[in-house]
């Protein structure tokens, strides 16, 4: 392979060059697949690798193709050794596929094959030295030997194959740490070199780590790489395939499609459809679920009234004003279930709440009514929201709407609750209520947020009837 020199090599100061390029700054990135890509030049993100390395900065750089993203769908190892990397790089034109699908705009394609070069142009002309690791025996050396005689100056400070077992490691490590290397490359292809670099990364004293897959092949001449045309329209992964059929049939045959199918479903959620489709589907349950409910409940909902009014004389209902998605404010229906002074006489109760923190709570309410206490620890005094439900101020599941006067003592992620419609029942309404503290609802909340889906919602309403059932925390 041929490499044409950067301009700002042929004529140089060394020191100013040294200083420009420990001064080189981080590029910035992109979310695409939930990965932070770095968006920039080829050349420049070299710059910055060798810049890292220059300052002994520890760097973890991992490339992610579309082979990658399938990976990350379904081995957890991967995803966390991927979390790990300090610098995500796009590889390929899938990832530039998925990205305009998106509506995300990339730099340049940073594959390694092409970034490789360029990291060796100015590792070469800042004097910091490169070890090669992995591929088959004689790969690695293969490589080096390229770019010893592009780069006659570079400081090859060692090469090892990628056939090692356990016993071999430590010697392995010892022997990299020895070599004075300030860049190592880690060819042992995905999801391996990612996971071996996250595991050992405490234990190599170099400062920057790039996994770069089956690179050392190319610059060994072990596998041609595709003609300049064929990279130009975005197929090296066709010709990939027609060199190694057998090989990589799986990968691109099989593996394209589901790639695809993965960048359409992250290009809905990026452009908010898969959003707003889950939220029609949920808002048509709702109404669905809450019409039917108020249907077959309505002998209970005729034998509470009837109770109540017998005990006290007393509305039926308790309006109460709450606070619903994005701060708006709404009045929440239950059956009434304390005295109609209930809420004069709160305030001198106070200091006897059983709870920490911003809500109030206790076991033995004293302004609580016999029937008040039956229907509470049945949870039957929540049914009227159903109500609610279908003017669409709650939903079924969601955080429980809060008081106003707890949403003004909201500190910190507190306020993260009223990111979603308030429903009727949610994640620690199933796992104890009013024994949950406060601090433990709000996460649970903010979690219940991140994740909610039409199966998680689904869930906790069948969750919900055990809960009910057994009246754990219900007072």
């Amino acid at each position: 392979m041929k490499h044409n020199p950067t301009s700002e090599f042929t004529s140089y100061d060394f020191a100013a060059f040294m200083q420009r390029i420990k001064a080189t700054e981080a590029q910035p990135t992109v979310d695409l697949f939930g990965q932070p890509l770095v968006k920039g030049t080829r050349k420049d993100t070299a710059r910055e690798i060798v810049s890292r390395a220059a300052r002994g900065e520890r760097t973890i750089v991992n490339f992610v193709n579309a082979h990658c993203v399938n990976t990350l769908h379904k081995d957890a190892g991967y995803r966390r050794a991927l979390a790990a990397s300090d610098r995500v790089l796009p590889n390929g034109s899938g990832v530039s596929l998925a990205a305009r699908m998106a509506g995300v705009e990339l730099g340049e394609n940073l594959n390694g094959t092409d970034l490789f070069p360029h990291i060796c142009e100015f590792a070469e002309y800042s004097g910091q030295a490169i070890f090669l690791l992995g591929g088959d025996h004689g790969v690695a050396d293969g490589a080096a030997a390229w770019a010893a005689r592009t780069f006659p100056r570079i400081d090859i400070a060692g090469t090892w194959h990628g056939y090692f077992d356990a016993d071999q490691e430590n010697a392995l490590i010892e022997r990299i740490n020895r070599s004075g290397a300030s860049i190592l490359f880690v060819g042992f292809g995905v999801p391996l070199q990612e996971k071996w670099i996250a595991k050992n990364r405490h234990r190599i004293d170099v400062p920057v780590i790039l996994g770069v897959g089956g690179l050392f092949d190319y610059y060994s001449g072990r596998i041609p790489r595709a003609p300049k045309a064929v990279r130009a329209i975005g197929c090296e992964w066709a010709w990939r395939l027609a060199m190694e059929p057998r090989r990589l049939a799986n990968r691109y045959i099989v593996g394209n499609a589901v790639f695809v199918a993965h960048a359409a479903l992250h290009a809905l959620e990026c452009r908010g459809a898969l959003e707003k489709a889950s939220a029609a589907i949920k808002r048509a349950l709702d109404v669905a679920i809450a019409a039917m409910a108020l249907v077959v409940l309505a002998p209970i909902f005729l034998a509470v009234a009837l109770a109540i009014r017998l005990e006290d004389r007393g509305p039926v209902f308790f309006r109460q004003t709450r606070i619903g998605e994005r701060g708006r404010n709404f009045s929440m229906i239950k059956f009434r279930s304390m005295y109609t002074d209930a809420e004069a006489r709160r305030a001198a109760l106070l200091a006897r709440s059983e709870r920490d923190g911003t809500c109030f709570k206790m076991k033995n309410d004293p302004r609580i009514t016999r029937v008040g206490r039956f229907i509470r620890r049945t949870s039957i005094d929540e049914l009227p929201q159903l109500i609610n439900v279908l003017t669409g101020e709650m939903s079924l599941v969601g955080p429980r709407p809060a008081l106003p006067s707890e949403v003004v003592t909201y500190a910190g992620r507190s306020w993260r609750r009223l990111g979603g419609k308030p429903g009727i029942t949610c994640i620690w309404q199933v796992s104890g209520r009013a024994e949950i503290p406060f601090k433990r609802q709000v996460a649970m909340d903010c979690a219940y947020l991140r994740r909610r889906g039409l199966l998680t919602d689904l869930s906790l309403l069948l969750r919900t009837v055990p809960a009910v059932a057994t009246g754990r925390g219900a007072y």
